[in-house]
């Protein structure tokens, strides 16, 4: 299965994150902040980042922006999982560069089906 970073300042929404995660059988991998989060990401290469908004240090839209145009890590596919649920943040979380937006709370179903279709739409890595 896939290694996947989770980027979210509240330890317990992190846990809840984590757990849903690894009982659909993939790793984990995870940061408390924005900031730490690219880190991560950077040393780590997930195959996968579920990424919070509302973090201190860089926010979510910041991170993932910053994500998507290293070019080390631009291949990696960042959900953005967040309590924004306005269409304008929506909207503006997929111009920085993110595959997908999931609003919290949300169900273990609900978050497999997204994880499932940004996989399944990613490009085969280059052999």
């Amino acid at each position: 299965m896939a290694r996947i970073l989770i980027v979210d300042d509240s330890p317990s929404q992190q846990l809840g994150i984590k757990r849903i995660v690894e009982k659909l059988g993939h790793e984990t991998l995870t940061a408390e902040n924005g900031a730490a989060g690219v880190e991560v990401a950077k040393a780590e290469l997930p195959d996968l980042v579920l990424m919070d908004v509302v973090m201190p240090e860089l926010n979510g839209f910041q991170a993932t922006r910053t994500l998507s145009r290293e070019p080390t890590t631009k291949h990696i596919p960042v959900i953005l999982v967040t309590t924004k649920d306005q269409d304008t943040d929506r909207m503006w979380g997929m111009r920085q560069g993110a595959k997908a937006y999931i609003t919290k709370p949300f169900s273990e179903d609900e978050l497999s089906e997204v994880l499932e279709r940004v996989f399944s739409s990613q490009e085969p890595p280059a052999a």
